[in-house]
């Protein structure tokens, strides 16, 4: 027994050192994998998620086009392209010839800013400070813009970063509808590749959660960025209709604070523009309309972000807003997915009895 126990310890010390070696040249190998993909993550990841949300219509599409996932993948891919450049197309050229026009009459002194109604005094805080820049911008605009020629220049520079932002992340959305479409193109490969990499991570309940996470990003699409996009879509008319200058530029503005879910505050100073600037009657539509696209977001939300999803409407908000707070706009697909997994997870734990699939 003696004789033996050295050699046992030297061999258990052995398989451990064995084992961390092993573990150690795992984790290194995907700590390098990791850095060499860094920059392709975001591509990637919009990809899966738009591959992921625009999977049913594809299976349609599909199934129209006779079972060719190859040719429906290329229709989808120039569709999602055209509804992406179209727009954003569109409004460039709106904002460039509104810029231009701007210029033009500023050069040529027929700008002329509209005196502020007596009533803007009396508003709280601002009101005072804001009929003084009024005034002053309504009786000499030029004198106006060069008292506030160093807030310009100090504002410029940041207006040009946000436009090479915005640049990047249309051409990213491009790349990403790409990607989508070669994932949907091979749907089948990579529906087996994550059913088995699901398996892998969290055994029998793999293929659960594995739909419950395809459930959930569909959920935030249509939930949150679908229901932001028709509200912009209202706004934007509402905008049109009652000729508010740069409707176009004003309906992005309010497609992101809606994303963000703060798009009632976008609202509040295009309605107070247009009472300074339109009749009572026409304000006043202007007004119920606003009231009407903000409330909009209150009746939508409910039917459609909790959809197909087993988990509580609460969780899966809460996941896309604190995601998206943390990572950004793709957080709003990664919180709400990692919330959900780790909610279900935590009541399987709780309850073992109780399958996945059967949480109301």
């Amino acid at each position: 027994m003696t004789t033996q126990h050295p050699a046992s310890g030297k061999s258990q010390v052995d398989l451990a050192l064995d084992a961390s070696i092993h573990i150690g040249l795992a984790i290194l190998l995907t700590v390098s994998c990791l850095l060499i993909l860094r920059p392709f993550i975001p591509l990637l990841s919009w990809g899966i998620i738009i591959g992921v949300a625009a999977y049913p219509g594809f299976q349609k599409l599909q199934k129209w086009m006779g079972g060719r996932g190859g040719l429906a993948a290329i229709v989808f891919s120039l569709v999602l392209l055209a509804l992406l450049v179209i727009p954003v197309v569109l409004l460039t050229g709106t904002l460039v010839g509104g810029i231009q026009s701007l210029v033009a009459h500023f050069k040529a002194g027929t700008l002329i800013v509209p005196p502020p109604p007596e009533s803007v005094a009396s508003w709280p805080l601002i009101g005072a400070p804001l009929k003084s820049v009024w005034d002053r911008a309504s009786t000499d605009l030029t004198a106006a813009v060069q008292t506030f020629a160093p807030q310009i220049k100090s504002f410029l520079p940041g207006v040009f970063s946000a436009s090479a932002t915005v640049g990047l992340t249309v051409v990213q959305f491009a790349l990403s509808i790409v990607v989508a479409g070669l994932l949907l193109a091979n749907a089948p490969a990579a529906y087996q590749l994550t059913r088995s990499l699901c398996i892998r991570l969290f055994g029998e309940k793999g293929p659960d959660l594995q739909q419950l996470m395809g459930a959930t990003i569909r959920s935030v699409t249509t939930g949150i960025l679908g229901v932001a996009f028709i509200q912009a879509v209202l706004a934007g008319l509402g905008f049109l209709v009652a000729g508010l200058p740069g409707a176009g530029l004003w309906a992005v503005v309010f497609l992101v604070a809606a994303v963000l879910q703060v798009g009632a505050v976008v609202l509040i100073p295009a309605v107070i523009y247009m009472f300074t600037i339109a009749g009572t009657t026409k304000a006043v539509i202007f007004l119920v309309w606003c009231v009407f696209v903000a409330a909009l977001d209150n009746v939508l939300k409910p039917l459609l972000l909790g959809r197909g999803v087993a988990v509580p409407i609460a969780v899966v908000f809460l996941g896309a807003i604190g995601g998206f707070l943390a990572l950004g706009l793709v957080g709003l697909f990664v919180g709400a997915v990692v919330l959900s997994v780790g909610y279900r997870l935590g009541i399987a734990w709780l309850e073992p009895s109780r399958a996945v699939v059967q949480e109301p």
